[in-house]
């Protein structure tokens, strides 16, 4: 079990890994050895996750969702499996920490008098300015 709050852990049965072979360091090692990793983790259908969570996992995931629903993470950072495998859960584990997270509803505020006041002196003020360096025609001619 992955404990990612104290309300919410995954099973360690619910993830997938694919390890790939990884492009970067490794030298010859890197085209013997396959080292990435690809975790796949069903967001839609895993009973860990509340329906909230799950909707907000989805958005906050954006591409890396597929069309089923599933979260793909691919991770090869590192030279090992092992590594790779570790900082792929652990960001999987930031992700449904953030979308574990309630937004804080907005509240609909309108500006105060002496903003608007503010506001169009400072208005008044940069036109005056801007006014000011125009260049001036003479009428003479």
């Amino acid at each position: 079990m992955i404990r990612v709050t104290p309300a919410i852990g995954i099973d360690e049965s619910e993830l997938h890994f694919d390890f790939v072979r990884s492009s970067g360091p490794g030298g010859q090692n890197v085209n013997k050895v396959a080292t990435a990793v690809q975790l796949r983790f069903d967001a839609a259908h895993s009973p860990s996750l509340s329906e909230e969570v799950r909707r907000r996992l989805v958005r906050i995931a954006g591409k890396k969702v597929t069309t089923e629903g599933v979260l793909v993470i691919t991770a090869r950072r590192h030279r090992t499996q092992q590594k790779n495998r570790d900082d792929a859960v652990n960001r999987l584990v930031e992700l449904v920490r953030r979308a574990s997270v309630v937004p804080k509803a907005r509240r609909k505020t309108r500006p105060t008098r002496a903003s608007k006041q503010r506001r169009l002196v400072e208005k008044r003020w940069k036109s005056e300015t801007k006014r000011t360096r125009r260049t001036v025609r003479s009428d003479d001619g």
